[in-house]
């Protein structure tokens, strides 16, 4: 590293600028060359370079674009072009003839030599001879290095030839082989063009089967999933998911209503279903849910008896411990063709059209909807039951056989007819001895079971609602 005295003893030497006259001490120098010699710049490509040196060898050496005149503008060949060019230029018909006319320029021979000619000349013209000899002779050395040139540049385009040779057969054989793969891809094309046709018009004619494919399987599907609830004992308990999307979709008219799986009254009994509009039907729409009745085409129709005439009960479940059920009931019009033998696949649905208010079943919280989840059961009852045990036996739990639930049924019927029995009057002792025998164990249990549920809450004096149609029959729908 320098010290500072050697540093100041550089400032103020003396030194004489390379590229001009300028002289002066250093300290100096490097305005004067930032001054006077800016980075120069090649005024033909543009380049620009850190000396004005180097710049000249760029020019005399480097530089693609600078123009030049041919080697051969001695023999007619005047052309000025780019030093990238020339050999573009070396192949051209201007040049090609400059070459033959300096090929035959220096290859024509004097007439006359003047030494064979020495002895005949008179002795007086002997100086005129040896200054044309001395002249013939530069000349000649002239023409020999033009010749050396044209010789060079004969090499030149000649190597420049095979190459642009050699670069033709590539490229030609390149050509042959695009060509090759050309036609290669143009029949995989047309084969693909082909096979594609062949399988749309495939795909067009499997379309309609596989609609009907598809129509068949979904009506596979429903069969197998109205099997996994199949009933055959007269009772229905139908389990409705996704409430809210099917309230929707019955709001927007999608989906008005929904059906059931089918339940039989017996294994050969009647075939009947449910069907439920959730947002309600005709007079009741937009203000009840509508429940109706269903008589299906069953494989025993033949030999079951017509009118179907036997009372049906709809019983909305209430999921909370109260068990505040929803109950109504009608029995069918025997004239109405929703209760004659089935010739479809379904008779006209008939039943309760105004079942529950829509503002109490669209309340949250409410009891009859839980985890968007609603049970209905449907029961006919072929035993004529009194109204009066209707609450008490859709109070029972569903989970029990059908047979002990008719058990129940049957004891707690003889228990309110005990009941009545003890309520007439009879004299004091007799009746001591009834209000001091215990209850039989099975009406223990009975109670144990029995919750009593609610009425239809458009019925205040706690009877079952009929539906609102004539002599209470239901309505046709």
């Amino acid at each position: 590293m320098p010290d500072r005295g050697f540093r100041n003893d550089m400032k103020t030497l003396k030194i004489v600028c390379a590229q001009c006259d300028w002289n002066g001490s250093f300290k100096d120098y490097e305005a004067h060359f930032n001054e006077s010699h800016p980075n120069p710049i090649c005024e033909f490509c543009g380049e620009q370079f850190t000396s004005n040196i180097r710049l000249d060898e760029h020019k005399q050496r480097e530089c693609t674009e600078i123009t030049q005149l041919c080697p051969l503008v001695e023999y007619g060949c005047l052309s000025s072009v780019r030093r990238i060019e020339l050999l573009d230029h070396y192949l051209s018909d201007v040049h090609q003839n400059a070459i033959i006319s300096a090929v035959r320029r220096l290859s024509v021979k004097p007439a006359h030599d003047p030494l064979e000619r020495g002895s005949t000349m008179d002795v007086d013209i002997a100086p005129n001879i040896a200054g044309s000899l001395s002249t013939t002779t530069t000349t000649i050395e002239t023409l020999s290095t033009s010749m050396q040139e044209v010789y060079e540049a004969i090499n030149t385009l000649a190597s420049g030839t095979q190459t642009l040779n050699d670069e033709t057969l590539r490229v030609s054989s390149e050509s042959v082989r695009l060509q090759s793969s050309v036609e290669s891809l143009t029949q995989e094309l047309a084969s693909l063009k082909l096979s594609v046709q062949e399988q749309g018009a495939f795909l067009d004619g499997i379309k309609p089967n596989q609609e009907i494919l598809q129509q068949e399987v979904a009506s596979l599907k429903q069969k197998v999933d109205d099997a996994q609830y199949v009933s055959y004992d007269g009772t229905l308990i139908w389990k409705i998911t996704s409430f809210q999307e099917k309230m929707r979709d019955a709001q927007s008219e999608r989906q008005t209503s929904i059906y059931s799986p089918p339940f039989y009254s017996s294994p050969s009994g009647y075939k009947m279903r449910a069907r439920l509009y959730l947002h309600g039907d005709g007079n009741a729409r937009r203000t009840h849910m509508s429940l109706f009745f269903v008589l299906m085409r069953g494989p025993s129709d033949a030999v079951l008896k017509f009118p179907f005439n036997y009372k049906v009960t709809f019983c909305l479940y209430d999921q909370t411990p109260q068990q505040r059920h929803i109950i109504d009931s009608f029995r069918p019009d025997i004239k109405s063709n929703s209760f004659q033998r089935p010739r479809s696949e379904m008779n006209i649905a008939s039943g309760i059209p105004k079942f529950f208010p829509l503002a109490m079943i669209q309340q949250d919280g409410n009891p009859y909807v839980r985890d968007d989840t609603m049970f209905i059961k449907v029961m006919v009852d072929f035993g004529d039951m009194p109204k009066t045990l209707l609450p008490y036996a859709l109070s029972l739990n569903p989970g029990l056989p059908m047979h002990i639930q008719q058990l129940f049924i049957k004891q707690e019927t003889d228990r309110r007819a005990q009941q009545q029995t003890q309520q007439t009057p009879t004299s004091p002792g007799t009746r001591m001895e009834v209000l001091g025998t215990p209850q039989n164990t099975d009406t223990q249990l009975i109670q144990q079971l029995a919750v009593t549920p609610v009425q239809n809450p458009n019925n205040a004096d706690g009877n079952l609602q009929q539906s609102p149609s004539p002599d209470n029959n239901g309505t046709l729908r």
